[in-house]
């Protein structure tokens, strides 16, 4: 997990350090469904999700703000296929972006807000109509800008795409 604050606890104070720390998880786990915000709205059901996701077949099948991941689930459909007959690349990065997206957005606060400034995707074999999974992270969160790193899998596990956001 990335921290912009550091400390420095004497043995003294290490262990009550750690009970806090536990003490604000598994707070923090209860209050997951208190969120708010254009995410956590999709996510509670509040509002439907956006019609690009919708057209995406995206369902989120876990999330973890405490670490900044995302699994999202999506649906290949045939009207993404292309002249030779696999998915067209820009539905695929689309899938990324929806995916890393969210692992970033659960790390924010109700009125930040992180639109995508570069994504960058290399794919790795032709994918096929139906089942994808995508799995995105954050790997530094800074003041002003994030990076993260996805994955997009066939149903078995195949790697189709990455992706550095």
């Amino acid at each position: 997990m990335y921290s912009a604050r550091y400390a420095v606890f004497d043995g003294k104070h290490a262990s009550e350090f750690a009970q806090n720390k536990e003490t604000q998880r598994r707070k923090k786990r209860q209050d997951m469904s208190k969120q708010s915000g254009p995410l956590w709205d999709v996510i509670e059901g509040r509002v439907p999700a956006p019609p690009s996701a919708q057209l995406l077949g995206w369902k989120l099948l876990e999330i973890d703000p405490e670490h900044g991941t995302a699994t999202v689930e999506f649906q290949a459909r045939p009207e993404f296929v292309n002249a030779v007959g696999t998915i067209q690349g820009g539905f695929l990065a689309a899938m990324l972006d929806d995916t890393l997206g969210p692992a970033l957005a659960a790390t924010l606060d109700t009125d930040e807000f992180a639109p995508t400034i570069e994504l960058k995707v290399n794919f790795l074999r032709p994918a096929q109509v139906g089942r994808l999974i995508a799995h995105g992270r954050v790997i530094h969160k800074g003041k002003s800008l994030a990076f993260l790193q996805g994955e997009l899998r066939t149903a078995d596990g195949q790697l189709i795409a990455a992706a550095g956001k």
